[in-house]
């Protein structure tokens, strides 16, 4: 029976942070490989050498398969983005009974900041506004007259852009 004296000193790989034993499950053998031969030559010798070559070409080929990006295939199919309409539509819409909240849509498509322009609503108007949408911002209150004309004087966005939606249902 064997006795190990305590605390075990483990060494890790310096290439994917692992113990030498699990680098061949990692995404960069052929790496830790390399990096093993030149630190730690007795546990390479150990864990690469004492192994067939059929067994390091297996190594080898389930760690090629392993590298595959982020996305998957999809991300192959990346296409142009479309050319929107810039067009501010600012609208209202009932949220329980007698209470409204104003909905500003297409900031967005005029190259403006969505998180500060609700900061900035919320600030003039002293009122709750959040990012709800991609490129939606809920205020609470019926405010969409004085919405329109704060997002032309304050914002800089031509006056012929921002279009009143009405209420707009959801």
């Amino acid at each position: 029976m064997t006795t190990a004296e305590y605390p075990l000193k483990v060494p890790y790989c310096g290439v994917c942070s692992l113990p030498p034993e699990y680098c061949e499950h990692g995404p960069l053998f052929d790496k830790c490989k390399e990096w093993m031969e030149e630190n730690l030559p007795d546990e390479y010798a150990r864990l690469i050498l004492n192994k067939t070559q059929e067994e390091l070409e297996a190594m080898s080929i389930s760690n090629s398969k392993k590298k595959q990006t982020r996305g998957g295939k999809a991300m192959k199919n990346i296409t142009k983005k479309q050319e929107v309409p810039r067009q501010v539509v600012v609208g209202r819409s009932m949220r329980a009974r007698k209470k409204y909240v104003t909905l500003v849509r297409g900031l967005k498509t005029c190259d403006m900041n969505m998180k500060k322009c609700s900061k900035a609503f919320g600030q003039k108007f002293a009122c709750g506004s959040s990012v709800t949408g991609d490129d939606e911002i809920t205020v609470q209150g019926d405010v969409v007259d004085d919405m329109m004309d704060f997002i032309v004087e304050e914002l800089g966005i031509d006056d012929d852009l921002v279009v009143d939606g009405g209420d707009i249902k959801d």
